[in-house]
């Protein structure tokens, strides 16, 4: 199964960046590729719990996401499961590094053929992804 992995490192503590997670008021704010807000119908953050939402597209289109949270070990590990299509996993993943964070996004898609034609649109997604967490995360919001 193909795997998309980006990583970006942080100037922040691996439990703030974990606050920026776990709250969905703040994931809300920096969720999706660049210009994407988002509307949260249900966040049950803890193993197992649902996760609905609608992405709204600075194209103007709502895209309904439908997850569930697997594995959650506060300050190092968050898994999201897309089980509609495009079915994914992916696994948030923070490691202490000096002065920071990295944080390691892989995203792992059922479909090795629908993963190869979504390359080109969600490996820089997954990047801005990143970039708006860092943004949230730097914005002094802190635990």
């Amino acid at each position: 199964m193909p795997t998309f992995t980006n990583s970006k490192f942080l100037r922040a503590t691996p439990q703030q960046v974990f606050a920026a997670i776990s709250a969905g008021e703040r994931l809300a704010r920096w969720w999706g590729p660049a210009g994407f807000t988002n509307t949260f119908q249900v966040f049950e953050f803890k193993p197992g719990g649902t996760w609905n939402l609608v992405m709204h597209g600075p194209d103007g289109k709502s895209y309904p996401n439908e997850n569930r949270f697997g594995a959650i070990e506060p300050h190092k590990t968050v898994v999201v499961e897309h089980p509609s299509p495009p079915n994914y996993r992916l696994v948030i993943s923070l490691t202490p590094a000096d002065g920071g964070t990295t944080v390691t996004w892989a995203q792992t898609f059922e479909d090795a053929d629908l993963a190869r034609r979504m390359e080109p649109i969600v490996v820089p997604a997954n990047a801005q992804n990143l970039e708006r967490l860092a943004a949230e995360v730097a914005g002094g919001n802190t635990l």
